[in-house]
C-alpha cells in the first residue's frame, strides 16, 4: 500500500442539542449577563452608567429656523450682469447664474448694495429691500 491509496475514516455524526445543535448550554449568549437572559432588550445608546457619547458632546445653543434664507443678489451685481430693460425674475438670475437653481424654492431679495443705472424692472417673483425697490423706480 502506497501513501496516495490511503484514505481519511469517515467522522461519527454527534448527537445535535437545541437549535441548529453546534450551540448547545449558552446557546451563543455568553455565560452570564443582561443579554443572556430571556426577553432582554437593552437600549443601543445605553453604555453600562457611564455618561453616554451623546451627553458627553459639546452642547450647541440657540435656534436653527425649518424656513430656508433667501438668497441675495446687490444692485451691484445686477447693474453687472444685467442688460438695460430686462426685468429681473428668479429664471432669469438662475440662467444667469447670479443664484443656484435652489432659488425656485427659497426666494430671492434683492439688496441695495451699490448703485443701479441700468433701467431694470422688478418682476413679482422677486422681493426687494425697501431702499432697492426705490432704486427700481428712480
Amino acid at each position: 500500500m502506497q501513501i496516495h491509496q490511503l484514505t481519511v475514516a469517515k467522522k461519527k455524526l454527534r448527537k445535535r442539542i437545541g437549535r441548529g445543535g453546534k450551540t448547545g448550554t449558552t446557546a451563543g449568549r455568553g455565560s452570564n449577563g443582561q443579554k443572556s437572559r430571556s426577553g432582554s432588550s437593552v437600549d443601543p445608546l445605553f453604555e453600562g452608567g457611564r455618561s453616554t457619547l451623546l451627553e458627553r458632546m459639546k452642547k450647541v445653543r440657540g435656534f436653527k429656523s425649518i424656513h430656508p434664507k433667501k438668497q441675495t443678489v446687490t444692485l451691484s451685481e445686477l447693474d453687472r450682469v444685467l442688460k438695460d430693460g430686462d426685468q429681473v425674475t428668479i429664471t432669469l438670475l438662475v440662467e444667469k447664474r447670479m443664484v443656484t437653481k435652489k432659488a425656485f424654492l427659497e426666494g430671492v431679495k434683492i439688496l441695495a448694495t451699490g448703485t443701479l443705472t441700468k433701467k431694470l424692472s422688478l418682476g413679482t417673483d422677486v422681493l426687494a429691500s425697501e431702499k432697492a425697490k426705490a432704486a427700481f423706480t428712480a
